[in-house]
Parts: structure tokens; C-alpha cells; sequence
């Protein structure tokens, strides 16, 4: 259940949100002087990435930092997470900020100084290993938070929860991991995390901040179908069932789901074929074929609507032609759903640490987070920080995800500042009392 944030909670801390406060200033000079530290950060766990549940060297890096800044520190959560706790000197709320620590298996085609030449063995393949996603830039950026938030600790209204997660782009085949494992160890229970906050770099121009209230990032689920005919020479189809012609009606008509089914003046939704499997020979018709992809949405009423529709088209088609259709759903990530009230209360402190130019309302993203299961469990906030040069048309770079992803270290102080001021704000936010 996602929880909804009262938004009279925050009334009286909105207008100061929106005024200069004392503490930017100091929050900009800390940023600015831990930028070298956060670069070589950043320089030295891409140059030695680590896949999901694997991130022990990354891993080791956070816990020694947390650890030197007199923070408490849990490791081995979720197999290779790391959690800091920092109390403020007084009382307050609890907010937690979090970074995801894993790499992906491909191949680095950047030119760099630092660039990965690792490789490791994924799902039983040898592949090269590189921060492609730009994770290595979140884990900086959160190390200097720490620092950052943990010089002005007499200064906190609350508590700070550092989560390194690990597996954000998935565990191994016949692993589990990421965010939904470390909430299962309790990483929001001790203590009680009441708000989430998260970032992700992303091909905007370098050092832009980009949200929006509600959903930003979509779910995503896959799914298998198999529609099994009966089969025969391909000279005597009338002795069999095919699964071929099957397939390809009940592919056609699933395009109607988005289409006809969906109101997309609402919300927009994906229904995607990634693969089609069957046959072996020219003249056999095959007993079986099957096919599969992937659902994206961005509100949970509409994943579940479509989600019941798919199924049910699919075996509607499959039963008119003679046939039998089996469906394995398999659920990914939820919608990253950035609740309202809190999204509209902290969008002044993204303007006021970076600027009102710098900040922006986006369109949504079909790519898929698990950050999500952080906020179906608290109230969050999940942002894009810019990390395209500037002068740089970001349509005609490489994206996340490419062997020649690129993330302008010059993004890496804006993440910093805009991520302590949230939690800053937040924890002052929280101390006010209730109207």
C-alpha cells in the first residue's frame, strides 16, 4: 500500500523552503570542498566495477568511509548492502537517502583514463563489466553526502539512513537481491524511516535537476506465452492446429490493449514483443511456439487492468483458433511514483540549493527502477541529475545502458548539494508541529 503524505504537514515549512535559509551557504562550501574526493570516488569504483550481489571491493570502500565519519554502519545487507545511520544533534525525523552500487555486464568503448577493463563471468557468459548506468556516480555522490551531512551533525533535526544497495539491475539466475531484499532484512525498520530520496544521472544537460509529481518511471513486467496447436507436415495443415497463425493473430490483437483498452489521454502504457520462438524446418508445422516481452505502465490501477486484459486476450485468441495458450507473468519493479505532497514540498529546496534554472518538471520515462519498492513502502522522491556536457545535444549521445555512456563529472557537486538540502529541509520540515 503507498502511503499519502498529509499535505498540511508541510504547510508551514513550504514557505521557508522557499526562502534563503543559513545553512546554504555552508552546504555549498562543504559540496565544493569535497569535490576531489567525490571525482576519485567516482574515478576509482568505475574503473573496478562489480555486477549485482557481487559488490564486495565497492562495498568495502562505503563501509570504511561511513565508518570514519563515526556513523553507524550495518554491512551483508541483502548479501552486499551497506547502511549508515547518522542521529542528529536533536530529535526528529528519520529520512533516508540511497544509491545503487552495481554495474552492468558490458564492455567500456569510453576513452578514458579510468575506464573498466574488467570482466567477469554473468549468467555463465564471459562479458566486460562497466558502470554503464552511471551508478558509480551515485555512490560518490552519496559518500559526500555523508561527509557532507555528518560535519553539520549538530545541525540535524532527525536522523539519516545511508542506503548502498546492491542489485538494482538484477541478481543472477537463481539469486535474490536489490531493493525488495533489503527491505525484507529491515532496513526501514531500525530506525523507522518515514521519507525516501533517490537520483539518478541521466543524458539531461550536466547538472540539471529533473522531476515530476506522480509517476516518472514506469513498472515493468515480463511475461512468457506459449501457445501450443498440434503438429503436422507443413503439406496437410488441415491435420493440425498451428501454432505459427495463432501466434501471430494473438500478437496482432494484443496491440488493442494500448490502443482501445487504455485510456491514453490518462496515462500512457507499452505492451512489447521481444521475441518470437518456433519451428524447424520448412515443411513442419511445429506443435508449439513462444513468444515474449515486456508491460510497462505508470499507475498501479492501470498495470493491474492491462495485466488481467493481456491474459485474457491472449487466451480468448488462443481458444478460438483450437489452441492452448500458457501465460507466465513474472512481476518487475512497481511504478516509481513520487508522492505529490512531499514531491511538492521539496521542489523548492531542489530550486534554492541549485537554482531555478537549473530545475525542471520532465516527461515520464519508461525505464524502471526498484527504488520503487522504497517509496510503496514511505512517501519518495526520485529525480534525474543531468549529466551531459554542456553544449552537448543530449538526443544525440549514447544513453544509459551503452558501452559508450558517458556522465560529466561536473554534475557530481549539484548532486551532492541538491541531495544533503533535501534531507536537510526534510529533518526541519518534520521537527515543525502538525497544524
Amino acid at each position: 500500500m503507498r502511503l499519502t503524505l498529509i499535505p498540511l504537514f508541510f504547510a508551514p515549512a513550504l514557505l521557508s523552503a522557499q526562502a534563503p535559509t543559513k545553512l546554504d551557504a555552508e552546504v555549498d562550501r562543504r559540496a565544493h570542498a569535497l569535490e576531489a574526493k567525490v571525482v576519485a570516488w567516482r574515478r576509482d569504483i568505475h574503473q573496478n566495477p562489480e555486477l549485482g550481489n557481487r559488490e564486495f571491493r565497492t562495498a568495502k570502500l562505503v563501509a570504511e568511509h561511513l565508518k570514519a565519519l563515526g556513523i553507524e554502519v550495518r554491512t551483508g545487507v541483502a548479501k552486499t548492502g551497506v547502511v549508515g545511520i547518522l542521529r542528529g544533534g536533536r530529535p526528529g525525523p528519520v529520512v533516508a537517502l540511497r544509491a545503487d552500487m552495481d554495474a552492468l555486464p558490458v564492455a567500456e568503448e569510453v576513452d578514458l583514463p579510468f575506464k573498466s577493463t574488467v570482466r567477469s563471468t554473468y549468467n555463465g557468459q564471459d562479458v566486460g563489466v562497466m558502470h554503464a548506468c552511471g551508478h558509480d556516480n551515485h555512490v560518490a555522490i552519496l559518500m559526500g553526502v555523508a561527509e557532507l551531512l555528518s560535519g553539520m551533525k549538530a545541525q540535524l533535526q532527525g536522523t539519516v539512513v545511508f542506503v548502498f544497495q546492491p542489485a538494482e539491475e538484477g541478481a543472477p539466475v537463481g539469486e535474490r537481491g536489490g531493493a525488495a531484499v533489503m527491505l525484507e532484512e529491515g532496513v526501514f525498520d531500525n530506525p523507522k524511516v518515514d521519507a525516501v530520496f533517490g537520483l539518478h544521472v541521466f543524458p539531461f544537460e550536466t547538472g540539471k535537476i529533473v522531476y515530476r509529481s506522480g509517476g516518472l518511471m514506469a513498472s515493468s513486467d515480463t511475461y512468457r506465452v506459449v501457445i501450443r496447436g498440434r503438429q503436422t507436415h507443413g503439406a496437410l495443415p488441415w491435420n493440425g492446429i498451428d501454432p505459427i497463425t495463432v501466434s501471430s493473430q494473438v500478437i496482432t490483437s494484443m496491440q488493442s490493449l494500448v490502443s482501445r483498452q487504455v485510456d491514453l489521454t490518462l496515462t500512457p502504457a507499452i505492451v512489447t514483443v521481444g521475441y518470437i520462438r518456433g519451428g524447424v524446418r520448412h515443411n513442419i508445422i511445429p506443435d508449439s511456439v513462444e513468444f515474449g516481452g515486456t508491460i510497462r505502465t505508470f499507475d498501479e490501477p492501470t498495470r493491474d487492468s492491462l495485466l488481467v486484459r493481456f491474459q485474457r486476450i491472449v487466451t480468448a485468441m488462443a481458444d478460438a483458433n483450437g489452441a492452448k495458450a500458457t501465460i507466465v507473468i513474472t512481476p518487475g519493479t512497481p511504478v516509481t511514483y513520487n508522492d505529490p505532497a512531499l514531491t511538492e514540498a521539496m521542489a523548492p529546496t531542489l530550486r534554492r540549493a541549485l537554482g531555478a534554472a537549473q530545475v525542471e518538471i520532465g516527461r515520464q520515462t519508461t525505464t524502471s527502477e526498484d527504488y520503487s519498492l522504497f517509496q510503496q513502502k514511505v512517501p519518495g522522491v526520485f529525480y534525474f541529475l543531468g549529466v551531459t556536457p554542456k553544449g552537448t545535444d543530449p538526443a544525440k549521445i549514447a544513453p544509459n545502458h551503452s558501452p559508450r555512456f558517458f556522465a560529466d563529472e561536473a554534475a557530481l557537486v549539484p548532486g551532492v548539494k541538491a541531495l544533503s538540502s533535501l534531507a536537510i529541509d526534510y529533518l526541519a520540515m518534520g521537527s515543525k508541529p502538525k497544524m
